[in-house]
């Protein structure tokens, strides 16, 4: 069995089987014609249940093609351009081939003993974005698992922050009186998040958005009066640079105010908007984040990296002492006073992935300019849907999109029942998944049923979003041809 490990007696062996399995998915890549076969879950799972895991095929080449009928021939293929769902983007070869090197070398990013020069990337890539969000010279931060982590550590620190110096506070019996202020249609992992922190139940404030999705400031000026005015305390308030439903961006400028006057921690989650960072054309769309006291990033959505890529900066570096903790088998403390680097003392994880290679290689091979320009695509393209949309009788589309996204819904000329309307709505939804031709989301607007063109595919074209259009539409008129009372 000692065959199987990578050293240098092995290396050959690494370089058929590694060569062998790229050739298996870009060869799948290659030939896939739409993103999904239209397997259902009842197909899918005997297949998979059937293989006995303590009966090894002992031969690469037999485990990919077993791969091929459990995995491969089934997946959805995010870099197909009727892929119109989820925030999952098409990655760069760049990114991919960081991502060989990583798992290969396998570093460990949590201390300098176990990753060195990857310590020191990680580490360039974070004052990198911090520059690029205009955070200042005491900027800091650390590569997460994913945006829910990096708004988790976010709030976290906030609510550090939000004792010292507070009158009333009384120890943990003041977590109660601490509030999160949030738009209705921010992340869930706001809420989760403060659940997680040992909040009470009423700690997320929700704020009402504006037509555009936008959270209303003069709303959210009055619960932060109401807040002070109660005796409780304004620990920090999220704003969104791109919604998950509706790309919509908060207005920074003005929400950093709040902060500032009622000394409140302002997050900005941009997951999804951090690709304006890069952008060559719309920068500007997230004017004030560089008044921010901690941003997350996600890299995997918007810079066009496999997951994960995700990031937490924070304008002042010290408050991540927060997330410290001193072990002597891994970080003792005489290591600071050494200046020894070890990344686990502003992370929540310990062992962690060599993430940020995939970046550094993007960099290294496109530049920011080069990323950014395929971001605006996608910008650019979604303007051109919403154009579509709004031209089309039989969908109704809700806000001009700042990001790429497009939220809508099939309108039969002949049916008005709003229920009847979301069930053809969620059927067609269904159906189009199930055809395997296009994949897209849905969502809630107002309690009714919508769907959404989540656009991160530089490749995809009007005519794409066009022909979905068109199946969309068909498969919710034949739905309504049925009787109503079929409805699943």
């Amino acid at each position: 069995m000692r065959s199987h490990l990578l050293n240098d007696t092995t290396a050959e062996h690494y370089r058929r089987s590694v060569t062998e399995g790229v050739e298996r998915v870009a060869a799948k890549i290659a030939a896939t014609d739409r993103p999904f076969t239209g397997v259902s879950v009842d197909d899918l799972a005997p297949r998979i249940e059937g293989i006995d895991l303590d009966k090894p095929l002992h031969d690469t080449a037999a485990v990919l093609d077993e791969l091929e009928e459990v995995y491969l021939r089934d997946a959805i293929y995010f870099h197909h351009p009727r892929y119109l769902a989820h925030l999952n983007c098409p990655v760069v070869i760049p990114a991919v081939l960081g991502e060989a090197v990583l798992s290969a070398v396998n570093s460990s990013l949590d201390t300098w003993d176990q990753s060195a020069g990857g310590t020191l990337i990680e580490r360039k890539l974070i004052d990198w974005t911090a520059e690029r969000i205009g955070l200042g010279p005491a900027a800091d931060g650390v590569f997460t698992s994913g945006g829910s982590q990096s708004n988790l550590q976010a709030l976290l620190l906030a609510r550090e922050e939000a004792k010292p110096g507070r009158d009333g506070w009384e120890g943990p019996a003041a977590l109660g009186k601490l509030r999160v202020f949030a738009s209705e249609v921010s992340h869930f992992s706001v809420k989760k998040s403060a659940k997680l922190l040992g909040l009470g139940p009423d700690a997320v404030v929700s704020i009402p958005v504006d037509h555009d999705k936008r959270m209303q400031t003069l709303a959210l000026a009055r619960e932060l009066e109401r807040c002070t005015e109660a005796g409780l305390i304004p620990m920090a308030v999220v704003a969104t640079a791109g919604t998950t439903d509706f790309g919509s961006i908060d207005p920074l400028p003005e929400i950093a105010e709040l902060c500032d006057r009622y000394g409140a921690w302002m997050h900005v989650d941009a997951a999804y908007g951090c690709g304006l960072l890069a952008s060559v054309k719309y920068r500007d769309r997230i004017d004030g984040i560089e008044r921010a006291d901690s941003v997350t990033v996600d890299y995997h959505k918007s810079f066009f990296q496999p997951v994960s890529s995700s990031a937490v900066l924070v304008r002042d570096a010290a408050t991540l002492r927060h997330a410290t903790y001193h072990a002597e088998y891994l970080n003792p403390r005489r290591m600071v006073e050494e200046r020894i680097p070890n990344q686990v003392d502003k992370s929540l994880q310990t062992t962690r992935r060599f993430d940020a290679l995939k970046l550094w290689m993007t960099l290294r091979t496109m530049g920011a300019d080069g990323i950014g320009a395929l971001f605006d695509e996608v910008c650019d393209l979604a303007a051109e849907g919403w154009e579509l949309l709004a031209a089309d009788p039989r969908f109704d589309v809700v806000v001009q999109p700042s990001l790429s996204t497009l939220v809508f819904r099939y309108i039969p000329a002949a049916v008005t029942d709003p229920a009847a309307i979301d069930r053809a709505n969620l059927h067609a939804r269904k159906a189009l998944f199930a055809s395997g031709d296009a994949v897209v989301a849905g969502t809630k607007v107002n309690d009714r049923h919508y769907l959404k063109f989540t656009l991160l595919n530089p490749e995809t074209t009007t005519a794409d979003m066009a022909a979905v259009l068109d199946l969309i539409a068909g498969h919710a008129e034949q739905y309504l041809g049925e009787p109503l009372d079929r409805a699943s």
